[in-house]
């Protein structure tokens, strides 16, 4: 029997527990509510269509107690149940070994909210399309929305909403403009709940504009006027409804500005026509009636937007740059006063406050120039944020250093008695007769014993340093161990590096600087620029003894240049001149181009990390019918672990494994656009798998009637790519299996011996391939943004296709589920052989995603790291949020978990020893008795 613990004083209690019917597949949960006295309150069963691990059914049924708890709207509540794992999961402080941080991106527009605020914050916009409000004592986000990437965030302001006579209460809504002007939005400012939304529409394009006043009303509504697309319009703030609108696009002119002087019934409209002449437009508040018109003409003309110091001047350079014209206009009277001036001073968010002790305080939201944000207050540094993490553009990982030996023997005993101490704790646990005391303590001891934060090397190959380096050229090292950002500490005299490569311009012909960087101290060991142009970057497949990889920067010129400059880099170089080849897709004008690496450049300054490089071949796609959608390659770092696939009919498919591949997409010219812009008469699909030694087209196929955007991901010999078929109105996914043609044809035993058989040939690119290819296509319900695979680290382990969907969360697909040798009726030698029968759709299990019910807000990148366990990979996936996790695409089957009781196992072996020797006591007595009978 098990004693249930009472919950509180005046809280309840919910019982859950899983049951099974293996004859049905069937899994039933139930879930008893009771009080504080023991009390029946309430009881609900659900079954499920299904047989589940015992983790998953019970996990299955703490969440829909969860609902159900809530859905009853009860809040003091206890939840028990017989699986502690579910319970260790539960109370970890992270999500297993995920980490997930949230981020906002460059601040462009901020608004302070603190007067008569019991929470003081800033409400910000940002260049990732995030609006939100951060407190202003620490920096920490009280919430946030991340808006679509075609909903660029215009301005924001504050705005008063509904108030209420009694008791007091007067509630302010954030409201954001975007989309042009043409999307309208009120934020409820304490819990970033969305009150409304309203959409402007216009004639014409125009800028946006919006403006909040103070103590204004029209009907006994507090409104805001709003210039976009060709428009004024003026909205309350309480529900968003439009109350009347004026066009001003047909008069030509820029509006730059709206005005409402306090205690005015005017607004005015100031603004530009064309590069010369200021306007000014007068609009009755209550009913947008135009009354008054007047402008002037500045023969010298402006140059840039208008600037506002007042409600009646604006500010402007002249077409020459050298002076600032001010233009006063009052009374339908414009005049013009110009000043020399050398530059101007740029805008920064902040405020003017009054303190506690009456005297006058400033703080100021400091955006810098690697898009960190920072609050200064009265000269201080309040907090800071590094949220150029929330525009991360490249990922590489680097190893930690090996740990240091010796330890001391006080130490050791420590360290010995700790564990006997915490491994009894876990008995306890396990047998379920820990105390609350106990459970409290075998938490802290998990928290004080983690290695996770800890700057070396695990023996799993878990902790790493993730290089990261953002769109403001700041580069980060995020330790995988806790995700914090540690790039200080010294480890060894010679630490690995990272190259960084930048341009000084926009263009592929601009000066290019380089930057070699130590990945531990994240100090620059090297800094070369500008140098030569870079048109491509090319990875190659060597390292040198210090484990830096080779590159290749080729200019505009076509020179290759090699890096790092060192003898013994140029020689590693020279060895394999001849086998060097890479590819360019010109996508602007529809050319695949393969090259290779020639002999030494022939400048005026003699270089000998310089190489001419030649073009090897082209492929020029039809412009008419084919524009390249998308490319993908294998990665460099890929391990193979077997060539050979053993079918079920015993019969052996050789994969036809080669760097060089490439996949390419091609979509039909008028497909280029969002989906459902064509018909599907109009669009099609072509994929192609290409040899970038020789340009062979090794496989082609058309998909009528689909159009992009195009996914893709290559792996091994095969390659998965998503798009969308605009005949099923449904998203899809294809694989296509590439295989050796000719190892599997050669099965003659005397060949191999006679050493006439091909495998014993030497392989060369230029050889005709013979290849067959398996392909499949099912149907697949998501929108993805990003894919990748899970890469281990001897290739043994299944693979697991990983896919950014349109929701910003990860999910993990089994290969299995993209076998194009599935059948609707496999026979039981398949089954064994692992093939699953054939579905036109491909499922989404919501135990699948990696992110479980978090998200990656504006998921961009899903990158992949092989640990030292060979079930084990390391999925970083990157957006405005970074989320970090470990994945078993076949489980965990060469370790222990954590929470393993070493202890149970100790006692059961002594419990077994023991027994052994009391049953051998007892049969040599009953031995000794049989003979003396």
């Amino acid at each position: 029997m098990v004693l249930r613990n009472k919950p509180p004083n005046e809280w309840l209690k919910v019982n859950v527990d899983a049951a099974f019917c293996c004859q049905k597949a069937a899994t039933g949960l139930g879930m008893v509510l009771r009080n504080d006295a023991g009390e029946f309150i309430q009881a609900r069963t659900l079954p499920i269509q299904g047989v589940f691990e015992v983790r998953e059914a019970e996990a299955l049924g703490v969440r829909e107690a969860l609902s159900w708890i809530r859905g009853l709207g009860l809040q003091r509540v206890v939840i028990e149940t017989d699986a502690k794992y579910i319970v260790d999961g539960l109370l970890c402080p992270v999500l297993g070994e995920s980490e997930h941080q949230q981020y906002i991106g460059k601040v462009k527009h901020a608004v302070f909210h603190t007067q008569k605020a019991a929470r003081k914050r800033v409400v910000v916009s940002t260049e990732e399309n995030v609006v939100a409000s951060l407190d202003l004592r620490h920096g920490e986000i009280f919430w946030r929305h991340v808006l679509g990437s075609d909903d660029v965030i215009d301005q924001i302001d504050l705005a008063l909403g509904k108030c209420n006579s009694y008791p007091v209460y007067i509630r302010f809504y954030v409201i954001t403009l975007s989309s042009g002007g043409s999307v309208l939005r009120a934020w409820n400012l304490p819990d970033g709940q969305m009150v409304w939304e309203s959409t402007l529409l216009g004639s014409k394009a125009s800028k946006p504009l919006l403006l909040i006043p103070t103590n204004l009303k029209v009907n006994r509504d507090n409104v805001l006027f709003v210039y976009g697309n060709g428009f004024i319009h003026a909205v309350a703030t309480i529900d968003g409804e439009v109350i009347w609108k004026k066009e001003l696009a047909s008069e030509g002119v820029d509006v730059q500005q709206l005005i409402y002087p306090d205690g005015s019934d005017t607004l005015y409209a100031v603004g530009l026509l064309g590069l010369s002449q200021f306007d000014v437009y007068q609009l009755d508040v209550k009913s947008g009636e135009l009354l008054r018109h007047y402008n002037m003409l500045f023969p010298a003309g402006f140059s840039g937007d208008l600037s506002f110091v007042s409600d009646d001047t604006a500010v402007a350079m002249d077409s020459t740059g050298t002076a600032l014209v001010a233009m006063h206009f009052q009374d339908g009277q414009i005049s013009f006063h110009q000043t020399d001036v050398s530059q101007l001073i740029q805008d920064f968010s902040g405020e003017l406050y009054v303190r506690t002790d009456r005297s006058n305080g400033f703080r100021a939201l400091i955006v810098m120039e690697d898009h960190s944000l920072l609050l200064l207050q009265q000269g201080e540094i309040v907090w800071t944020r590094e949220d150029g993490l929330a525009s991360i553009m490249d990922v590489k990982a680097s190893e930690l250093p090996v740990e240091k030996d010796g330890v001391s023997v006080a130490k050791v005993e420590h360290n010995l008695f700790e564990w006997l101490k915490g491994h009894l704790l876990k008995l306890k646990g396990t047998l379920m007769i820990a105390t609350p005391d106990d459970v409290a303590a075998i938490q802290k001891m998990r928290l004080q014993s983690s290695e996770k934060s800890k700057m070396t090397r695990d023996r799993n190959g878990f902790r790493k340093l993730l290089i990261v380096l953002t769109r403001a050229g700041k580069l980060f090292a995020l330790h995988t161990g806790d995700g914090r950002i540690d790039p200080h500490y010294h480890a060894l005299d010679e630490n690995p590096s990272v190259l960084v490569v930048g341009r000084c311009g926009h263009t592929s012909d601009s000066a290019g600087v380089l930057s070699i960087v130590d990945t531990y101290t994240g100090e620059e060991r090297n800094h070369m620029g500008p140098v030569h142009s870079i048109a491509h970057i090319i990875p190659l497949p060597f390292s040198d003894s210090m484990e830096q990889r080779l590159h290749l920067l080729v200019d505009a010129n076509g020179h290759a240049h090699l890096y790092p400059r060192s003898a013994e880099a140029l020689g590693i170089f020279q060895r394999d001149l001849g086998n060097i080849y890479w590819y360019s897709a010109e996508t602007d004008k529809n050319i695949l181009r393969g090259h290779g690496v020639r002999k030494n450049c022939v400048l005026e300054v003699s270089d000998e990390f310089c190489f001419d490089t030649r073009d090897l071949w082209s492929i020029v796609f039809p412009s008419e019918s084919e524009k390249i959608a998308a490319t993908a390659t294998r990665s460099l770092n890929e391990v193979v672990h077997t060539q050979a696939k053993v079918t079920a009919d015993q019969e052996v498919m050789y994969k036809f494994v080669s760097k060089n591949l490439l996949f390419l997409a091609t979509v039909a010219p008028k497909a280029v656009g969002p989906i459902g812009s064509v018909t599907p008469d109009e669009s099609s699909l072509v994929v192609y798998v290409i040899d970038t030694v020789t340009g062979r087209i090794l496989h082609r196929m058309t998909h009528h009637g689909s159009q992009g955007p195009v996914q893709a991901v290559f792996s091994e010999n095969w390659v998965v790519y998503h798009y969308f078929n605009l005949r099923a109105h449904r998203y899809e996914m294809s694989v296509i299996e590439i295989y050796d043609q000719a190892r599997a044809d050669n099965k003659e035993i005397l060949k191999l011996v006679l050493g006439t058989h091909n495998l014993t040939s030497p392989i060369t690119a230029y050889s005709r391939p013979e290849v067959f290819t398996k392909s499949q296509s099912y149907f697949f319900t998501h929108s993805v943004k990003s894919m990748a695979v899970t890469s281990t680290a001897k290739g043994i382990t299944s693979k697991q296709v990983l896919l950014g969907t349109i929701g910003d969360q990860v999910l993990a697909l089994d290969k299995r589920f993209l076998d194009p040798r599935r059948t609707v009726n496999p026979t039981q030698a398949e089954k064994e052989e692992g093939i699953i029968p054939l579905t036109d759709s491909l499922p989404i299990i919501p135990q699948s995603y990696a992110t479980h019910a978090l998200k990656v807000e504006g998921l961009r990148g899903i990158a992949t790291v092989p640990s030292k366990l060979e079930s084990t990979t390391l999925v970083f996936a990157y957006g405005v949020d970074l989320f970090f996790t470990h994945l078993a695409p076949s489980r965990t089957y060469d370790s222990l978990t954590e929470d393993f009781s070493y202890a149970l196992l100790l006692l059961t072996i002594v419990a077994l020893v023991a027994a052994i020797f009391v049953t051998w006591v007892w049969s040599e007595k009953k031995d000794l008795q049989e003979k003396w009978r």
